[in-house]
Formats: structure tokens, sequence, C-alpha cells
């Protein structure tokens, strides 16, 4: 895919980056590259890019939360999942789960896992989409700032070295 596109669009070119990363299952997307591309490029206001692009990787990652979502109803029916899945929710209940949402969704951590697991116990939508996109917000806008400012950091060094 050609950056320019992306470029062009704006905030709406971060959110799609955002969307089109989170929206694959287990297959590392770079989608935070092109916004911190975006963010040093200083073209853009990083807390912007950071908003647009992390509701759009909240969007995506709710493919995994509905695959799952489908799927528990097709596979309790089959397997007698119901008693099982208790325990897993009692668990997460128990432990917090909106605190584990959102570490997975600011941090590098596999939240694929997590998007499946609350469509298999049916936790909330609501509460999954609005804690994840949270921590997607914080993740891109550090990612955003990290390269607005990181940038010349990296280029006032390079230009150090004879």
């Amino acid at each position: 895919m050609d950056l320019s596109v992306l470029y062009s669009l704006g905030y709406v070119g971060a959110f799609l980056a955002g969307v089109l990363s989170s929206a694959t299952l287990f297959l590392p997307t770079p989608g935070f590259l092109v916004v911190a591309a975006m963010a040093a490029s200083k073209f853009f206001d990083p807390i912007l890019l950071g908003v647009f692009a992390g509701l759009g990787a909240a969007v995506g990652e709710t493919v995994s939360y509905w695959m799952a979502y489908g799927g528990e109803k097709l596979a309790s029916k089959k397997y007698d999942l119901e008693e099982k899945l208790a325990v897993v929710r009692e668990y997460f209940q128990k432990y917090g789960a909106e605190v584990i949402i959102f570490v997975f969704a600011v941090s590098p951590l596999p939240f694929d896992l997590i998007g499946l697991f609350c469509g298999v116990v049916n936790y909330s939508f609501r509460r999954f989409f609005a804690v994840t996109a949270a921590g997607k917000i914080v993740k891109y806008i550090l990612i955003s700032y990290a390269a607005y400012y990181g940038i010349e950091y990296v280029t006032g060094w390079y230009h150090g070295i004879p």
C-alpha cells in the first residue's frame, strides 16, 4: 500500500491505519509505523493522530471479539462449554477485566487473545470497546509524541556522527 494515500487522507488515514492493523488475527501489521511516520512529518498534531488511530485500532479489535462471540454460540451447543466458561468468567471478573483489557490494549501484548476471550465469555461489548479504545488511544498518543519529538533527537544524533 502506498503511504501517500494515508497521508493525503490525513487523520482519516490514521484511523484507517489503526483499523487495518488491528483487524487481523495473530498477524502483526505495522500500523503504528504509519502513524509514527505521520507524526514525524510534523504536519499532524500528535494528540489528534493518537485519538484517530486509537479509535481505528479499537474498531479493528472488535473483529476478534465478534468472531469469538459468534463461534462460542456454535461451540457451546456442540460441546456444552457453559460450565467451563463460567469458571473463566469468574477469574476475569475477580482480577479486574478492565485493567487486563487496558494493559493489553496499551502494550505490545497479543491483544487478539483478550478480544477472543471477551467474545467467548460474552463480556459486555460496550465495556470492551470503551476500555480498548482508551488503551489504544493512549498507546497511539505515546507513539505519536515519541515520533514527533524523537525524530529531532535521532536526526540530530545521526548528523553528529563523523
